[in-house]
């Protein structure tokens, strides 16, 4: 896969080019390349190509870790529903 593929809108390339952008405006950044990622591409894939591409260049870039962030297992989400959601330490 070539990284024009995997980000044709060039939006993880741009945020590469910013100088001083936080981490906040690259989850930003991350969050609208992955809305709007070419159907059929493996979103794990293109992660690797884009960290292939830009994050030997830049490894203390914001935008490597949030892309190092996106390819760690989700941990699956806990429902805390009933008492437990109201009640924060013993009190309500």
């Amino acid at each position: 896969m070539r990284v024009d593929e995997v980000d044709p809108k060039g939006l993880v390339r741009e945020s590469y080019r910013i100088e001083g952008i936080t981490e906040g405006e690259c989850r930003s950044i991350f969050l609208d390349w992955a809305l709007s990622a070419p159907s059929g591409v493996d979103p794990r894939e293109a992660i690797r190509v884009l960290l292939a591409t830009y994050a030997e260049a830049a490894p203390d870039h914001p935008m490597t870790r949030v892309l190092t962030a996106g390819l760690a297992p989700a941990t699956p989400p806990r429902r805390r529903g009933g008492r437990a959601a109201r009640v924060v330490d013993g009190q309500i």
